[in-house]
């Protein structure tokens, strides 16, 4: 067990590697399309040495220009996301120190806000505005932290105030991860005192995890207010977790 567990972290390890190196000497020269290809290509193969499978559950297209609002669960989130739909993040400065996935994070252009810093808030709302009007997709978590699976954090309005000022439209994403039974997947989680690196040894050491990710109905922000456009939101989500299909609320295998 103890000879699986580091094969699987020393392959995570060169992976990582290889992402730094490609942020530091590609990325600088690619263009946005291929950008989104090596973030798509990088995001999968990590997922997949992490032994995490991706697959979009039926929902409403999903669209190329928008703000994609999903809950918080994982560390994951950001790269199931990024295998499937690559997006401008927008995330808590916390992440920026979590060890080489930070720096890989920022080099793909995530954006990452401090608590509490109304300035800073502003001059990043500006520049979602601009990512957003130059036909860009940008991603938030709007709960500003992580929650258990199953439970929906209420969404904070502020960013949504970008998708009205950029006249674009809000795109809502539930995400969920399940064990081989259709389980919530706990060993996923990431709350309370768990730490990155914590996290990353619980997923690699336990079952299988089947992440889902399911595109919801795109809200329109044309004439909506943020607190508007935040509780629809967030209300769709909730409704689309607590329907999912066969997820059962039994704790995981892993």
């Amino acid at each position: 067990m103890k000879i699986r567990l580091a094969l699987r972290l020393a392959r995570v390890v060169v992976h990582l590697v290889a992402g730094l190196a490609t942020s530091a000497l590609v990325f600088p020269l690619a263009s946005h399309a291929m950008r989104e290809r090596l973030t798509r290509r990088w995001s999968r193969k990590l997922l997949g040495l992490c032994r995490v499978t991706v697959e979009q559950r039926p929902g409403a297209p999903v669209l190329d220009h928008a703000l994609i609002v999903a809950n918080h669960v994982s560390w994951l989130d950001i790269f199931v996301i990024n295998a499937l739909h690559p997006c401008r993040f927008v995330a808590k400065a916390e992440i920026r120190s979590w060890p080489v996935l930070g720096w890989l994070a920022a080099a793909a252009g995530t954006v990452f806000i401090a608590r509490g810093n109304r300035r800073e808030l502003r001059h990043i709302f500006k520049g979602l505005v601009t990512v957003l009007e130059d036909g860009q997709r940008v991603a938030l978590f709007p709960e500003g932290t992580t929650a258990q699976q199953g439970e929906v954090l209420p969404f904070h309005a502020n960013l949504f105030e970008a998708a009205i000022d950029a006249k674009v439209a809000v795109q809502p994403y539930a995400l969920s991860y399940v064990d081989a039974s259709g389980a919530f997947h706990h060993s996923v989680d990431y709350v309370g005192d768990t730490t990155f690196v914590d996290s990353l040894f619980t997923i690699l050491q336990g079952e299988p995890v089947r992440a889902r990710l399911q595109p919801l109905a795109p809200i329109d922000s044309v004439g909506a207010h943020r607190r508007e456009l935040a509780q629809a939101a967030q209300d769709a989500v909730a409704a689309a977790l607590a329907g999912g299909g066969n997820i059962k609320a039994g704790a995981s295998t892993g």
